[in-house]
């Protein structure tokens, strides 16, 4: 049997630039799809036209239950997705066929999502989107799921795990940043080509990028040198059930849902806060998020230094209390005498700290938990563990959008200016910071020490 390389750093940026694809991809979807098709009053002033039905059935806005349904499906197809490529015996490894099939198709839906090709307030334009947020979804699991399982197969050392997780960090940042500059770009056309036309444009020259982005490492890397090849024997279902056997990956999961459910909503109604709460523009979306991103890079390296010196609960911990605060203090934007443009800063700047910590360490975790349970069971499921983990936190995302756009709705109706004005987008804010806190206090239950430890010994012992 061929002895496995270790990974360079140059092979792990090389495997992040597919990170930075796939999370512009994302970024475009979960932060500007409800914003095009429920649009605030701010953008209807623009010229942004109500593409589907704006009532609600049982509560639940037709966006609302699209993206909730979408999420359901991808959470669902996410342990299939998985298991077949465990179970992949091709001559390319298990996870890098899948990431070349899905990457253009991925791209391509993206695009369509935004396309409506009836008229106003039409219900065809809601079953059109209906069909390509599935389309979405399955491509996305098509290249997300194998792409993580690479993870802790491309990190086979503690420190190259966080290396890792760190690089895929700074590129999911990344590939979020340039999504929230849909708005800014869109600007530029949409004079010649009208508010809805300019989005989509711009949106498609975003996921030709993107699908760049996400070959690079499906046609660079030779998943044979550097990772387990060997397929699984397990039934996707009996790999997923082991898999939450696990009591650690259950306390992990757990958590994990709380932060992302509060996270979805922050990250959905972060143009709504800013536009409708602060009173900006929706152009300084990127500039806030750009302060953001620079202020959480900055915390990066010691992020990755603590990490290795105290562990990554602790800090994990600390940045769920750390969220909970910076979405408290969002939730009273508009609120307090202070200029808007400073209240957007200082949100930015809370926000960032947490951002650092868990967009680097939980990817790490689950490396960490995947690994010990190889150890202990024999068996390399490492893509189940992490179809596990998004099948469990899109579920909570799925939760998420439904709040959201219902949530949302509380006093809509209400005169600018007045005081109930915003409400509703007041406390999905309120509700992310409570789920958060929630979310911090599950994740103390995490036996760290136990896990590394068995690490250490499979170590010693090979």
């Amino acid at each position: 049997m061929q002895t496995k390389k270790t990974a360079t750093n140059k092979i792990l940026w090389i495997f992040a630039v597919g990170q930075l694809g796939w999370s512009l991809l994302s970024g475009i979807i979960a932060n500007w799809l409800v914003f095009f098709y429920q649009p605030s009053s701010e953008e209807l002033d623009k010229g942004q036209l109500l593409f589907i039905p704006k009532g609600t059935f049982i509560g639940l806005t037709a966006i609302g239950i699209i993206t909730a349904f979408g999420r359901i499906f991808d959470a669902v197809t996410d342990p299939y997705i998985a298991g077949k490529s465990d179970s992949l015996k091709h001559r390319l490894g298990r996870r890098i066929p899948f990431m070349r099939f899905a990457a253009i198709p991925f791209g391509v839906v993206t695009v369509l999502m935004f396309v409506s090709p009836f008229g106003e307030k039409s219900m065809g334009n809601a079953v059109f989107l209906f069909v390509f947020a599935m389309m979405f979804y399955f491509c996305m699991t098509c290249y997300c799921t194998p792409y993580n399982a690479l993870i802790p197969e491309l990190g086979s050392t503690q420190n190259t795990r966080i290396n890792l997780s760190t690089f895929i960090s700074v590129t999911y940042f990344f590939g979020t940043a340039i999504a929230y500059l849909v708005p800014n770009i869109a600007g530029i056309f949409m004079n010649s080509l009208g508010y809805a036309a300019s989005f989509r444009v711009t949106i498609a020259i975003l996921a030709a990028v993107a699908v760049i982005c996400m070959l690079v490492p499906a046609f660079l890397i030779d998943e044979n040198l550097y990772a387990d090849t060997t397929p699984s024997k397990s039934t996707a279902f009996k790999s997923l059930l082991a898999t939450f056997r696990n009591k650690d990956f259950r306390v992990f999961v757990c958590s994990d849902i709380l932060y992302w459910i509060g996270l979805t909503l922050f990250q959905t109604g972060l143009s709504f806060y800013i536009t409708v709460l602060l009173g900006l523009d929706s152009g300084m979306t990127f500039p806030l998020f750009a302060i953001m991103t620079v202020v959480s890079l900055a915390f990066y390296p010691l992020v990755n230094i603590f990490s290795k010196k105290m562990g990554k609960k602790k800090l994990i911990a600390f940045a769920f209390l750390f969220f909970s605060f910076a979405f408290l203090v969002t939730a009273a934007a508009g609120l307090i005498g202070i200029p808007a443009m400073v209240y957007g800063v200082i949100i930015a700047v809370l926000a960032a700290v947490p951002m650092a910590i868990l967009g680097i360490l939980p990817q790490a975790v689950v490396a960490d938990i995947s690994e010990a349970d190889k150890l202990d069971t024999g068996e390399s499921r490492q893509g189940m563990f992490y179809a596990a983990r998004t099948f469990a936190f899109k579920l909570g995302q799925s939760l998420a959008m439904l709040m959201f756009t219902s949530i949302a709705l509380i006093n809509s109706d209400a005169e600018k200016g007045s005081s109930g004005y915003g409400l509703g987008y007041r406390l999905t804010a309120l509700l992310a910071a409570v789920l958060c806190l929630l979310g911090g206090l599950v994740f103390l239950r995490y036996n760290e020490k136990k896990v590394i430890n068995r690490i250490e010994e499979g170590s010693k012992n090979a």
